[in-house]
């Protein structure tokens, strides 16, 4: 998250403003702040109000598991034409990036049985995800949403 001039936006001029941050400050907001911005995933539309949606915020001694995991995952896309130094830049480049983020908000949900319900579900904890950035941008914090490989290890779960 990014802290941004904080100011009170419209709903339409939220939507048409908010932005992807990718260059990040260091100074994380404060578990307050954080929270009752999380808060506002709750009031995304669901149907059957299921409220699939987990957020969880990463602790520092697993996101440095998470960030050392993300720079093995950008060596793998590049040893097969990289030298070992190349392979080392590119690691540890993927590992600045995943460490620059302040702060970690792992996005999950409950899985039905039913394929329909998992798709609603999984539509709705998107609707989350956005409530969740548009509060954030009105209170001048920037967001960014990435459901890159890591986000499809298994062991990422079991942190």
């Amino acid at each position: 998250m990014n802290k941004l001039e904080s100011k009170t936006l419209s709903v339409t001029e939220a939507i048409q403003s908010r932005r992807t941050i990718f260059n990040f400050k260091l100074e994380k907001p404060a578990r307050d702040k954080i929270e009752e911005i999380l808060a506002f995933g709750i009031w995304a539309p669901n149907h059957r109000l299921t409220e699939p949606w987990r957020f969880t915020i990463i602790g520092e001694e697993t996101k440095l598991i998470l960030a050392e995991r993300y720079r093995e995952i950008q060596i793998e896309k590049v040893v097969a034409h990289a030298d070992e130094q190349q392979q080392k830049n590119v690691g540890q480049k993927g590992y600045k990036k995943f460490m620059s983020k302040p702060v970690i908000v792992a996005v999950s949900y409950v899985k039905s049985g039913n394929n329909f319900e998992q798709r609603e579900d999984y539509a709705a904890t998107c609707c989350a995800i956005q409530n969740i950035q548009l509060a954030a941008w009105n209170h001048g914090i920037g967001m960014q949403w990435s459901t890159g490989p890591i986000t499809r290890e298994a062991e990422t779960y079991t942190l």
